[in-house]
């Protein structure tokens, strides 16, 4: 049993994907200080070694690994590496995902395989590259970055909402099934600042959402429940949170 977060969190292995910006770089610098191993995953290795190198310089310990989280080769090399280097798979944080938003009947179908291979597929990847070794270890906690839009469903979002919906029924399915030996964390942030607004082709569409993204607050917030989540004793599970910015409506 942990008796202080501090020792929640020291020396536990974390693999971050989608670690080279927003919630993925805030969160890695966050659990760097707390004393956690990282091994960082993303598409941008110059971003990557850019936070290795930060996360060193601060002391901290971390490695990384270029991997787009659509290639499960890619994914699994990410969680080998973890082992190779420290010899066990703590924690995952399944944080990569995208955001191309637009009308169902502009017909982005592109977009809608875009979404569905980065957020579901590429969490599903996730999975499948640690499950075996925290079965093998009796332990383990799998982090899963749904959305606000996996708990309702608006205009213009109606294939991002149905992933990060899919994204929430996966942490279900891992919490029923992990018993006392995996942890299951679901995190639904509303408007966040980071690159995920970025991605939307439709003009009108980015319109609104910029205007809503006007009121959102710092990737911090949720690197802080993240933390939170893995701090606790490990038969304390944190299932479910939603973070949004005070004034949020939606």
């Amino acid at each position: 049993m942990h008796d202080t977060a501090k020792q929640g969190i020291q020396d536990k292995v974390i693999i971050i994907t989608g670690a080279s910006s927003g919630l993925g770089e805030a969160t890695a610098h966050r659990l760097a200080k707390a004393g956690a191993k990282l091994v960082l995953g993303a598409r941008r290795e110059d971003r990557l070694q850019a936070l290795r190198d930060a996360i060193v310089d601060q002391g901290g310990e971390a490695i990384y690994r270029v991997a787009d989280v659509t290639d499960r080769d890619q994914v699994e090399a990410l969680a080998q590496a973890a082992k190779e280097a420290y010899g066990r798979i703590d924690v995952l944080v399944n944080n990569a995902g995208l955001m191309p938003l637009s009308p169902l009947d502009q017909l982005k179908v592109d977009e809608w395989e875009q979404m569905v291979d980065v957020n579901i597929k590429g969490v599903l990847y996730g999975l499948a590259s640690v499950l075996p070794t925290m079965r093998e270890q009796h332990a383990g906690h799998i982090i899963n970055l749904s959305s606000v839009a996996g708990h309702v469903v608006f205009p213009s979002a109606a294939v991002y909402c149905a992933t990060k919906y899919a994204v929430k029924a996966l942490s279900e399915g891992i919490r029923q099934e992990g018993g006392e030996e995996i942890r299951s964390t679901n995190i639904s942030p509303g408007a966040v600042s980071t690159e995920l607004t970025q991605t939307i082709s439709d003009a009108e569409t980015a319109k609104g959402v910029n205007e809503l993204y006007e009121m959102a607050i710092d990737a911090d917030a949720i690197a802080r429940a993240i933390v939170y989540a893995i701090e606790q004793p490990a038969d304390v599970d944190v299932n479910e949170l939603i973070i949004r910015p005070t004034k949020q409506p939606l």
